[in-house]
């Protein structure tokens, strides 16, 4: 049995609402998860002071009025409905930017996990916009775990299925695969297959290539590139490979085909800051961004900043001579609990 933590058994889950519908369903899979793994919960809501600022004193104090009687109302019905019964919780409500104070509170309560719900690109609403999910992807030094309009109201690890399937992307960047332990971690937990995926190029990487000699080449290679990945991985069941071409798609619909044709009930993705230049270069903030909004299951993302937190590298290189282009498998990314 792999010994590596899984994010998905936190000692403390913070969920940041906007007590909107999408932030309810995220409620409801946090309750669950909370109850499983025997986690504390706080539920925080932030008056963002954009837009009211201008308003002056008297409008900020009303929406902070307003955004405590909602929290205290949400509280209370979830005690009156005995969903809190038997997990530690608190609500805290903030005024200020939505990521400075949830990187904060995530601070303070030495939150494992933070778990969001967004509306979608379409009527995206207050809580989950562009910039500010760009904040929260990449800088959260906690897996972040969003719901999206079209994901699943049942939570993942209830289901009809003995062995649920997982999905892991990958552009096997450094970073990317700073998401496989992670991966490896939730369906250990969970006794869920895994499956990975990588989206191959359609354009040659150098003038003169077939495109279809080229094509296929990339995806034997990235085919035996996952095959390396998911040997090394401490996987208790057989996972399964899928290495697709791109196409004149997006990246982030072939992973949602995927996710889709498997009945995936989770999608992990490890994000990076730059991209890599070996394969593809496209597992990057916008296909996660699509993959959150679109998704049927919820989407799990774990930020890796840095090629140095890598502890597995490729057989036959080393420490000084390793690149991204090497790197095949990762370890050191997890949550204790």
């Amino acid at each position: 049995m792999s010994n590596i933590a899984s994010p998905l058994k936190p000692r403390s889950i913070l969920i940041a609402t906007d007590f909107s519908e999408a932030s309810e369903k995220a409620l409801r899979h946090s309750l669950a998860l909370a109850r499983l793994c025997e986690s504390r919960l706080c539920v925080a809501h932030i008056v963002s002071s954009l837009g009211i600022t201008l308003a002056g004193p008297n409008a900020i104090a009303a929406c902070e009025e307003a955004a405590e009687r909602d929290a205290a109302a949400l509280q209370a019905s979830l005690v009156q409905a005995g969903a809190l019964t038997g997990i530690p919780h608190k609500a805290v409500v903030r005024r200020g930017e939505l990521w400075p104070e949830l990187q904060q509170i995530i601070r303070e309560e030495s939150a494992n996990l933070l778990v969001l719900g967004t509306h979608g690109r379409q009527g995206i609403g207050k809580l989950f916009v562009g910039s500010i999910a760009e904040q929260i992807f990449r800088q959260a030094n906690c897996p972040v775990l969003t719901f999206g309009p079209h994901s699943h109201d049942l939570p993942w690890f209830e289901t009809s299925y003995a062995h649920p399937t997982f999905l892991f992307a990958t552009d096997f960047g450094s970073a990317s695969l700073g998401g496989l332990q992670t991966a490896t971690a939730a369906a250990n937990q969970f006794a869920a297959k895994l499956a990975f995926v990588s989206v191959v190029s359609a354009v040659p990487s150098h003038a003169g290539a077939s495109s279809q000699n080229w094509q296929e080449n990339a995806r034997t290679k990235a085919f035996g590139r996952l095959s390396q990945i998911a040997d090394r991985a401490e996987l208790e069941l057989r996972p399964e490979l899928y290495a697709e071409i791109e196409s004149q798609r997006p990246v982030s619909e072939k992973i949602l085909e995927i996710a889709e044709k498997l009945g995936a009930r989770l999608i992990i993705v490890g994000l990076h800051h730059t991209a890599y230049a070996g394969l593809i270069s496209h597992l990057d903030l916008g296909t996660a961004y699509d993959v959150v909004c679109h998704a049927g299951c919820p989407v799990l993302t774990v930020q890796c900043s840095s090629v140095d937190d890598l502890r597995t590298q490729a057989s036959g290189t080393t420490a000084s001579s390793r690149s991204d282009s090497d790197v095949t498998a990762i370890q050191g990314f997890g949550t204790s609990r």
